[in-house]
């Protein structure tokens, strides 16, 4: 009888901290005795982009304070435009991206996306002007005029000619880092081939991203205990670096041999060569030894090549389901070009996307729906008040769902969940501002993003090439949903069929 007694009175409690974990106001994400609200984000970790757009919903002022009782992982979330502005412009200063911030994503080392303060204002001053130079522009045009036409339209000719299914994440994705490993340290790995090689550094970025995704799900004491003892993700997160590690150096290697050979005259325009050339003549702040030109190509490396790809993956997904979309951009394709080149093949040059209206305020509406980066967070230096009169500290994670704020009706409309192009189109036939708290995928305030144009230049260019030129069908039953990592990729890729418009 004591057993049996013991046994329901355990049985009773049990029953009691299910019903009280779901009380009222949890019931999206629960509030579990001794273990808080982690047990649902782990169980919705699947579909955590989702998920928090539903929760930010529920919120009064698009607000919502996540704080698992016995580990350290308080948060907010917000998709509050008037939080982000203060966060992201008006009080810059006290929201730096912290010490949190750099060890989560410690694999970048001390690059720019890691920096803060002086060594942020020097990095960012340097690659401003590197970037926006004449001589780098013009080797951006050259580039992506050679990628496009000696890599993509064989590769894209090769699969309408075998009718085979094609996973054109994965093309983008070899495209984008050909492309950018050609602009930033000015050699081709040939990642993009009708063979479609193994390229170990593109697998161990995907690998690295993954492992830092789950560095901001789980506990840190956890992720820390499988980083001490080599086992889980923060294995692989080793092994990715070793690889990153090992081809980053061999490339600086190269560089600083073929520039002792070279005069300035016959320099290349990449930018890892004009990091090492130009640093006896300007900003001694920065030393560019061995180990800031890693860390500079790595995170140069990971804007260039998965922003981009994941861009241009969302974009033709979302072309190729709503035709009327695509018909308007072929036609203003056509538009754009000599009357007699309308029905033949062509490649697009880079003065011809600047007329794109419709297909900039297309691939806007994209960016939208489907950030590349799908959230960002931040730490406060100074306790504050944010204007949705949310209360923050230096211990707590303050965090943008940037998908989330895509979903928003309180910031959107109605409509938001429609990819409708002519909200970007203003009266006048011209693409109409949205300001950057309002539309983050190119961050926001003084650290708006350094190559937005360069992002712009290329998506126009393959997609303009891609709608023009060919047919893309998305394989019937193949499922379209949102991965988890730091990346908004698509779980399965983007299985199509690629057949041929014009010869």
């Amino acid at each position: 009888m004591a057993t049996v007694g013991y046994f329901e009175v355990c049985l009773a409690i049990l029953w009691f901290l299910c019903l009280w974990g779901f009380r009222k106001y949890e019931v999206l994400v629960g509030n579990w005795p001794a273990f808080g609200m982690l047990p649902v984000l782990l169980y919705k970790v699947g579909r955590i982009h989702d998920f928090c757009t539903e929760v930010l919903r529920a919120t009064k002022r698009g607000t919502f304070r996540f704080n698992p009782w016995f580990v350290n992982m308080e948060m907010l979330a917000t998709v509050n435009p008037a939080n982000v502005h203060y966060i992201m412009s008006a009080n810059f200063q006290n929201f730096p991206k912290g010490p949190k911030f750099k060890e989560i994503f410690d694999i970048l080392g001390d690059g720019i996306f890691n920096s803060d303060s002086d060594s942020w204002k020097n990095q960012r001053k340097i690659t401003h002007t590197l970037i926006n130079h004449q001589r780098f522009n013009q080797f951006l045009v050259k580039t992506l005029h050679e990628e496009v036409e000696k890599c993509l339209i064989p590769v894209f000719e090769s699969v309408c000619e075998n009718s085979r299914v094609t996973d054109l994440q994965d093309l983008f994705q070899r495209l984008t880092f050909d492309t950018t490993c050609i602009l930033v340290t000015g050699y081709d790995p040939g990642c993009l081939s009708t063979e479609f090689p193994e390229v170990r550094f593109s697998k161990a970025m995907d690998d690295a991203e993954e492992a830092i995704f789950v560095r901001h799900v789980l506990p840190e004491s956890l992720w820390k205990f499988q980083r001490i003892f080599g086992f889980g993700a923060e294995r692989k997160l080793r092994k990715a670096r070793e690889v990153l590690d090992k081809i980053i150096g061999k490339y600086i290697s190269m560089k600083r041999d073929e520039l002792k050979s070279r005069n300035d005259e016959n320099c290349a325009a990449d930018l890892l060569t004009s990091y090492i050339s130009t640093e006896e003549h300007d900003n001694q702040d920065v030393k560019r030894n061995d180990k800031f030109l890693r860390d500079t190509i790595l995170n140069l490396m990971i804007a260039g090549r998965d922003t981009t790809s994941s861009a241009l993956t969302w974009f033709l997904w979302l072309v190729s389901t709503h035709p009327e979309v695509e018909r308007k951009i072929r036609d203003e394709l056509i538009s754009a070009i000599p009357a007699e080149e309308a029905g033949k093949k062509r490649i697009f040059q880079v003065q011809e996307l600047g007329k794109l209206v419709y297909m900039h305020a297309a691939i806007c509406e994209s960016l939208r729906l489907y950030p590349p980066v799908p959230f960002q967070h931040k730490e406060p230096l100074q306790a504050d008040i944010l204007p949705s009169g949310h209360y923050v500290h230096p211990k707590m994670k303050v965090m943008f769902s940037l998908y989330a704020m895509g979903r928003m009706e309180t910031i959107w409309g109605k409509d938001c969940l429609e990819f409708k192009p002519e909200r970007w189109i203003s009266e006048r036939g011209t693409i109409k501002h949205e300001p950057s708290y309002k539309f983050l995928a190119f961050n926001a305030g003084p650290r708006t993003c350094l190559g937005k144009e360069v992002a712009f230049t290329e998506i126009k260019a393959v997609a303009a090439t891609i709608i023009h030129n060919y047919n893309v069908e998305v394989i019937e039953g193949h499922k379209i949903s949102p991965n988890c990592s730091v990346i908004l990729y698509m779980k399965h890729g983007l299985k199509v069929k690629i057949s041929k418009r014009l010869s």
